[in-house]
């Protein structure tokens, strides 16, 4: 099914409380890009990817912007780093508002907003999710595969590797700021590689050929 909006910000209208935040940020970074994506970037908050004072998500940092060169390069990004395009790619927050001194948000806090995150997520309804750090993997590998029992949260293990889920292809992305040599070519290389496949959805589970 195909979203039917122009919005590249908050395109469902998300409005999930909002504590007060520091003075220049935003009352939180929303889901931002391409409705129609069938790449979905997944970050942990605000204040560990970016977004407090630009609103869009892994903008602003030096971590986003590493990561986001990436995806530039495969023309998934174009424009601004502060103000870039998205095409065929969409990326929100397992918890989206901005806190205080960019603190971490407390269990409490984050299934508050797992409810936001679940719907514009199923909303989207991307071929592939690309969770990036730990908090995120561990969160997507939890509730949207049967494996996370099985896997071990090694980061750098699991970089650029894929995972079956419930209807997605999972890639996880270790942390930007822990990359060590080639980090960035085996998440460029994988993505690639399934740009150049026959990806897609049959039956709600994602597959890919080639």
């Amino acid at each position: 099914m195909e979203n039917v909006t122009d919005r590249t910000s908050n395109p469902f209208g998300m409005r999930p409380p909002f504590e007060r935040q520091d003075p220049g940020s935003h009352v939180a970074v929303f889901g931002y890009g391409d409705a129609n994506a069938d790449f979905h970037l997944i970050g942990d908050h605000p204040g560990i990817h970016g977004g407090e004072r630009t609103g869009i998500p892994f903008t602003g940092t030096h971590t986003g912007n590493t990561l986001l060169e990436v995806f530039r390069e495969l023309e998934f990004v174009s424009a601004d780093r502060d103000e870039p395009l998205f095409s065929n790619l969409f990326a929100n927050y397992v918890h989206m508002c901005c806190l205080r001194g960019g603190r971490v948000p407390t269990t409490g806090e984050y299934d508050e907003l797992e409810r936001y995150f679940d719907a514009e997520l199923r909303a989207i309804n991307a071929h592939i999710l690309l969770p990036v750090g730990k908090h995120a993997t561990d969160h997507i590998l939890r509730e949207y595969t049967t494996q996370r029992h099985r896997i071990e949260l090694a980061m750098p293990q699991l970089h650029a590797t894929e995972i079956r889920g419930r209807g997605f292809l999972i890639v996880p992305i270790r942390e930007p700021s822990e990359w060590e040599d080639t980090d960035r070519e085996r998440l460029r290389a994988r993505l690639e590689a399934i740009l150049e496949s026959d990806y897609r959805q049959t039956k709600g589970v994602a597959t890919r050929i080639g």
